[in-house]
């Protein structure tokens, strides 16, 4: 290897923060999202034309199982407060893959719905603990870290659907095997990886004072059911994190439904969508690069969530030209929304966590995804049979609760994140 290479190696991961583990974890990520994007693509199909279920079965079977993921964002928060970080994503990972494996043991209805529901809890549990787990190694530098996991997410989970479009093209019951099979696998590997992943250093450790400016810190209630201010942050977070909804449900619908645009235009969109959030969100991440920079955020997101539920409603005015125009601008705008939400929600969620219950209020705020992975795509089928005019109105609803966040947590921030001192990340 010569030494102009080698210098380019030590450069790249002189970027990446974290050190070896930091590292490590990037690729358990980049598996985890390999294997699900082969699974989630395929797994209405599986329950269709392998186990033979009926499409009111397999939609109350989808709706069981997110409903009980609502439940591991704060159960996972909760055990990584009490027991090694490591030690518990490790079993999350061993009961996603056992839960996947149970699938094929049956077709009996109920069983699937029981093994489907149990593999959303370590699911929903497993998001909260890897974010636990790269704000503690990545310490000063964890949006940077988050961007940067983000992208390689998003990556991982383009070739796992394009692993699942090439199975499914074949079609056989075998295929939809090999694919449940895949992702179970994918598991295990993240099991082995995290094996040799060190414990990271607790919260208290991996903090960085503020300047000399930050007001002194106040004691706060460590129970975040019982803290109302956050729990109103993660109500207010369930709302901007429509987004999802809107982009994977509700925006190729429209396209079907109500717009004069081609419907091959919806996969297009997403992969529109998947290729900015590789290429944009680490240098948008430097926007978000202190608490109250993250703060900030939430007013250009207020008007990127303005402009692209504007451009869905003129996109159904009439005319092909307009409808593609306007659906390119509403999938371009709601994907920067997308990504300046992430930057904000992640360090904003991680600064008001005290240390004395990180995990906890970690849990609770990943409530307002699990929540919104249950009920967005209910609203949005209703958005849609609405008519162009409920477009503006969830715009109106999405600016009033940026309004909203940014008054609550600019009341929050001048306590230095409850327990602690306010974090201040480091830009590069």
């Amino acid at each position: 290897m010569s030494r102009s290479t080698r210098s380019a190696r030590t450069a790249l991961k002189n970027r990446i923060p974290g050190g070896p583990d930091g590292r490590r974890m990037l690729v358990i990520g980049f598996i985890d999202k390999c294997g699900t994007g082969l699974w989630s693509t395929a797994m209405a199909l599986y329950f269709t034309y392998v186990t033979g279920l009926g499409l009111g079965q397999v939609g109350l079977l989808i709706a069981v199982s997110g409903a009980a993921g609502i439940a591991g964002a704060p159960l996972g928060g909760r055990l990584a407060d009490r027991f090694p970080l490591v030690r518990v994503l490790i079993c999350t990972q061993l009961l996603r893959s056992a839960a996947l494996l149970a699938l094929l043991t049956t077709d009996d209805y109920p069983l699937l719905v029981l093994f489907s529901a149990a593999g959303a809890l370590p699911d929903r549990a497993t998001n909260v603990l890897t974010k636990l787990y790269a704000a503690r190694v990545a310490g000063p530098d964890r949006v940077r870290y988050q961007a940067i996991n983000r992208t390689t997410s998003n990556i991982g989970w383009t070739l796992g659907g394009l692993g699942a479009a090439a199975a499914l093209a074949v079609g056989t019951s075998t295929a939809f095997h090999l694919l449940l099979i895949g992702d179970a696998l994918s598991y295990l590997v993240m099991a082995a990886l995290t094996l040799r992943c060190a414990e990271p250093p607790a919260p208290a450790a991996s903090r960085i004072a503020a300047a000399s400016t930050d007001a002194a810190p106040t004691a706060k209630p460590s129970n975040p059911w019982c803290d109302r201010g956050f729990l109103a942050f993660t109500a207010g977070e369930s709302v901007f994190f429509l987004h999802d909804s809107i982009l994977q449900v509700a925006l190729p619908l429209w396209i079907v439904h109500a717009t004069d645009a081609p419907v091959g235009l919806a996969p297009l969109l997403m992969v529109v969508n998947s290729a900015l959030v590789v290429i944009f969100q680490v240098p948008l991440s430097r926007f978000g690069a202190t608490t109250e920079a993250a703060r900030r955020l939430l007013r250009p997101l207020a008007g990127l969530f303005a402009v692209g539920t504007l451009a869905l409603a003129v996109s159904a005015l009439g005319g092909r030209a307009l409808a593609v125009t306007a659906l390119i601008t509403a999938a371009v705008v709601l994907t920067f929304a997308e990504m300046i939400h992430t930057i904000a929600s992640w360090e904003i969620s991680v600064a008001l966590a005290p240390d004395d219950a990180q995990g906890a209020y970690l849990g609770v705020h990943g409530l307002a995804q699990s929540t919104q992975r249950f009920a967005g795509p209910l609203l949005m089928t209703g958005l849609v049979a609405a008519g162009p005019f409920a477009w503006p109105a969830l715009g109106a609803v999405l600016v009033a609760t940026s309004a909203a966040q940014d008054r609550l947590v600019r009341r929050r921030l001048p306590q230095a994140s409850l327990s602690v001192a306010k974090v201040t990340v480091s830009e590069h």
